[in-house]
């Protein structure tokens, strides 16, 4: 009897065990989350309200950001689209051939490319390069005290190194995703053209027929969510830094991991 008692007793301790740490990394989950869209409003709030910096020295860092994350990458997003649309329509007009249903190639690359590929390489591609670049960027402005410097002439960092990045950011990932779509499905029938037979008129109009208001809807949503997460998480991490320049690689690596 007493043995039985005693499992028992192991076994709802080990359940309350596993709901307690269930429930902790939850807490913490939702905490972070607030703390990180937290910093999104106080940066657009002391953009506001902040008069310590002119508009034109943010818009010189906002198109220092566009210049790197966007401009800069653009010959590898070349490289990933015409590899990734030339695939899927050599495989869309092959297979759909095979049914007799070609004149779905438009509708299979909307959903394929617009939806699907084009924002997931393009948020990878930005995570690998700028969020790594930006987090371990503003871990060694905060153990360069440069941050300390700006607060003490009355700028606030929020403002001056946040905003613009977080802006620019956004914008240079719309931007890549609209390039990388284009790329993928123009270049990659063109990449594609001498192994099939299709008609560029067929091609066109397939897809004009299959792109629709939802799918503009959706394309903004995806890639303007995924670059606001991307660049408040990485300025999040960096500005975690405290004084140690060791802590720096642990922010980046935290900033890009899952």
């Amino acid at each position: 009897m007493a043995i039985i008692r005693s499992t028992a007793h192991f076994a709802a301790g080990a359940a309350l065990s596993l709901v307690d740490g269930v429930g902790r990394r939850l807490v913490a989950a939702v905490a972070y989350t607030v703390e990180v869209f937290l910093l999104a409003y106080l940066a657009f709030r002391a953009v506001a309200f902040d008069r310590a910096q002119g508009l034109r020295a943010v818009l010189r860092v906002v198109s220092a950001q566009i210049f790197f994350t966007g401009w800069q990458a653009l010959p590898l997003v070349t490289v990933l689209a015409l590899a990734a649309g030339g695939i899927v329509v050599m495989q869309a007009s092959a297979q759909l051939s095979l049914i007799g249903n070609a004149d779905m190639v438009g509708n299979l690359m909307i959903v394929v490319i617009v939806r699907e590929v084009g924002p997931l390489l393009t948020a990878l591609l930005v995570i690998a390069r700028s969020g790594t670049a930006v987090a371990s960027e503003l871990g060694n402005m905060r153990v360069g005290r440069e941050i300390e410097a700006l607060e003490s002439l009355g700028i606030d960092p929020l403002s001056f190194i946040v905003f613009p990045r977080l802006v620019g950011g956004v914008i240079s990932v719309l931007c890549l995703a609209f390039y990388f779509d284009v790329i993928a499905l123009f270049g990659g029938f063109a990449l594609t053209r001498l192994l099939h037979d299709m008609p560029f008129e067929f091609y066109a109009a397939s897809l004009a027929r299959a792109f629709g208001p939802q799918d503009a809807a959706l394309f903004f949503l995806k890639n303007g969510f995924s670059g606001v997460i991307i660049f408040l998480v990485a300025c999040r991490q960096g500005l975690s830094v405290k004084q140690s320049s060791h802590e720096v690689p642990n922010a980046t690596t935290t900033a890009v991991s899952p």
